[in-house]
């Protein structure tokens, strides 16, 4: 898939995607929120993409549908669906390369730390609990994924998933299912 199939896609998923939980209540802000952090980075993305930044265009692709699917996963948008990274093949051009190989390895260290510095934030007996650690799995299956994809020398798929997996404890914090316990700076908090 090219960085431009990966941006629409992104498009049609937000034009299909809206809040699911009543106005007025307590997860309609956390909703809003959510979806803002989706159409943000999917518009930053696209200027990043116009601006021939494409590794910032992938990394903020990638990171948008992370709060996407997390915040449907959440419930709080609808309809139910996943847009988790595919094979974005020969998507960033040779003279980015030394930039992609940069901020893959940079992301690959902060998500490392990041899972690291964050706890279940519900009670262990509320049934919010389940999902702070489903989310916490989340993030860490894509850590793992990105790591495997990184050795394997595939550097665009790997910052897709960490950028991916990384929404999703971003997401989980902004909704109130984690915690930070260590440094905060590492969060879009």
């Amino acid at each position: 898939m090219s960085l431009d199939d990966y941006g629409v896609l992104f498009g049609e998923a937000l034009s299909r995607t809206g809040i699911a939980v009543p106005e007025g209540s307590l997860l309609h802000q956390a909703a809003e929120e959510v979806l803002e952090m989706a159409v943000a980075y999917r518009d930053d993305g696209m200027t990043f993409l116009s601006g021939d930044d494409p590794v910032n265009a992938l990394a903020g692709f990638a990171y948008g549908l992370g709060w996407l699917d997390a915040g449907l996963k959440l419930g709080l948008l609808a309809p139910p669906a996943v847009h988790p990274p595919g094979d974005l093949d020969a998507c960033i051009p040779d003279a980015k390369v030394a930039h992609l190989r940069e901020k893959t390895h940079r992301y690959r260290r902060m998500l490392r730390s990041a899972l690291g510095m964050v706890e279940a934030a519900p009670d262990p007996a509320s049934p919010l609990h389940g999902g702070s650690r489903e989310f916490h799995a989340v993030a860490a299956s894509w850590y793992v994924e990105g790591v495997e994809r990184l050795e394997a020398g595939d550097y665009a798929g790997a910052l897709a998933c960490l950028s991916y997996g990384y929404a999703w404890l971003d997401a989980g914090i902004r909704a109130g299912l984690l915690q930070v316990t260590g440094e905060r700076d590492l969060f879009t908090v």
